[in-house]
């Protein structure tokens, strides 16, 4: 089922023919059935559809920035938010307003299910930071909570100064009302509505990739959206629209979430000022009431002002990059570990694991976040970049007991089959930066001990180019497939990884042409989705639905459960 708001050809390149095979123990069933469109009763592994498509619409190339060797992805199915729900006009008269609001307040989950972070952005001209929260039960006799503040840098907001303001509260209780005013340089906010819901049965929101302002350089209404600074940034209006869309309706179906995680790559535009992309991204109502547990991707790393609008709990000095690093956090039966892995220091990251591990000792699950899909499986990421930290993870995860790891990236859905490393040794791998240090070398992997590149993506033809990207492709085949049967397992062996789909419909790429072995469902429909984690003592579920033109929701894969009894 393809949506009839992707008005735009399908990917530009051909689909990658290759496959990534595992080592070790093989799998006792089969990858899912293929189909010609997976529909919301199926398990939406979609090989079939992925080739009729591109075979049906016309492919352009493209290629990577002037000076690359390489031909990369680029893709044009996104969301028209102009042809979706009801309102869009409005919003469009209201995009002024909302593009230059810097201060929404944006909540966080504390270091643990008592506590709740808050950040929010105050103007400067205003007089001095007041980083104060008032929280309770009665609106009308609110507890003060105050944190710190600092300032923002004014290369990121048009000159404009503006301050910080992050504050920690304490002492929430499971199944309550509260209410909470911020204040912005001394003014207090109108109250806010704020419930927690239970904290030994858990239900989370987990997305990928809003990434707003993604859509740049689509038609929309007979123009091309652009990424031009403030409310001039049309592609930050069109996906902040589609993120909102998806969260009222995520909301709606799902009125009890404890919090919600993304993936990473809230915003859109690397290593420069992109403040109204945040202000699109925080604006929906919603969030005023659903705190985000947001992971770094590679579009939001290279700049601080990730640092400014999130206040993470458990912040370490691992995986550090200009917007921060990895953190963790309790919530309920279940420890949460967020790796900042555009920094490709993997020895960082395995302190972060093992710290988060002994703070926690007795938490049931133990489920890691990152951005980049080190198993994944669609066509830009999951063969190429998303996996340069597979060798260099897989063992630590394994080490620590992680049961589940949810990532992003690939702006496809993909389901793992239960797996496991190797036990063997394997290269190290890293990714460059580009020349003038303002984004990565989205071309190269590096060997970290010899300093050798691999071409990732190779032109048509260049035998040598081929070969490179062979040898990187073959030094990571470093897992076993854990002999499992269905989708509702007992104390299984080895780890589920997730990937999630973009959430607002900004930017969706092609699935590989063929269907990865380590991948037990993947589906792309080209529609926004979203996932429900279920969490208790002993059950871990998810569930993953996709959004359909009129604001259906439909199932796209099977439930799938593990459960613990030791």
């Amino acid at each position: 089922m393809k949506s009839q708001k992707a008005i735009s050809a399908l990917l530009s390149c051909a689909m990658l023919a290759g496959v990534l095979a595992g080592c070790g123990a093989s799998s006792s069933s089969e990858p899912a059935a293929s189909s010609e469109a997976a529909s919301s009763s199926e398990v939406a592994s979609s090989e079939a559809a992925s080739s009729e498509a591109a075979s049906s619409e016309a492919a352009d190339t493209s290629t990577a920035a002037a000076g690359s060797v390489s031909v990369s992805a680029l893709p044009d199915q996104y969301n028209d938010s102009s042809v979706t729900g009801t309102d869009w006009d409005a919003w469009v008269a209201a995009w002024d307003t909302v593009a230059t609001d810097y201060t929404k307040v944006s909540l966080t989950p504390g270091a643990d299910e008592t506590q709740l972070n808050f950040a929010w952005y105050s103007k400067t001209a205003d007089g001095a930071a007041t980083p104060v929260v008032h929280f309770g039960t009665d609106p009308s006799a609110l507890q003060e909570f105050t944190g710190e503040t600092g300032a923002v840098d004014t290369e990121l907001t048009g000159g404009e100064a503006y301050d910080y303001n992050h504050v920690t509260v304490t002492g929430l209780a499971e199944n309550t009302t509260y209410y909470y005013t911020v204040e912005k340089n001394g003014v207090e906010t109108e109250p806010v509505e704020y419930k927690t819901g239970s904290f030994s049965e858990l239900n989370l929101l987990y997305v990928g990739d809003p990434q707003v302002g993604a859509s740049s350089g689509k038609p929309q209404g007979g123009e091309e959206l652009v990424n031009d600074s403030g409310a001039a940034n049309t592609a930050a209006r069109n996906d902040g629209y589609g993120w909102n869309r998806t969260l009222e309706i995520a909301t709606e179906e799902n009125p009890n979430l404890n919090f919600a995680i993304s993936a990473g790559d809230q915003v859109n535009k690397t290593g420069q000022p992109k403040e109204e992309e945040y202000a699109a991204y925080l604006n929906p109502a919603v969030l005023a009431g659903l705190p985000v547990a947001t992971t770094i991707g590679n579009h939001d790393s290279l700049n601080p002002d990730y640092a400014y609008h999130f206040y993470n709990p458990n912040e370490t000095e691992n995986g550090l990059t200009e917007a921060g690093g990895d953190y963790y956090y309790s919530y309920g039966p279940a420890v949460f570990i967020v790796l900042n892995t555009n920094n490709y220091n993997a020895a960082e990251h395995q302190k972060t694991v093992e710290e988060a591990v002994a703070a926690y000792p007795d938490a049931t699950w133990r489920i890691v976040t990152l951005h980049q899909d080190i198993y994944g499986s669609g066509y830009d990421h999951s063969d190429t970049d998303g996996m340069i930290l597979r060798t260099q993870l897989t063992p630590i995860f394994d080490a620590n007991d992680i049961d589940v790891v949810l990532q992003g990236h690939d702006h496809t859905y993909s389901r793992s089959k239960m797996l496991s490393g190797d036990g063997q040794t394997h290269d190290a791998y890293s990714m460059p930066m580009n020349e003038d240090g303002t984004d990565y070398d989205w071309d190269h992997a590096m060997n970290v001990a010899t300093g050798e590149l691999y071409t990732l993506w190779p032109e048509e033809g260049d035998a040598e180019g081929e070969a490179s990207k062979q040898a990187f492709v073959d030094g990571n085949k470093c897992y076993t497939i854990e002999e499992t049967e269905g989708n509702e397992l007992t104390d299984p062996e080895g780890i589920l990884y997730m990937t999630a789909n973009s959430a607002s419909g900004s930017k969706f790429y092609e699935l590989l042409a063929t269907q990865q072995d380590y991948i037990a469902a993947r589906s792309q429909n080209w529609l926004p989705s979203y996932s429900v984690l279920h969490i208790t003592a002993d059950i871990f579920s998810i569930d993953t639905y996709q959004i359909t033109d009129d604001g259906a929701v439909e199932q796209i894969d099977d439930t799938f459960t593990i459960h613990k009894t030791v």
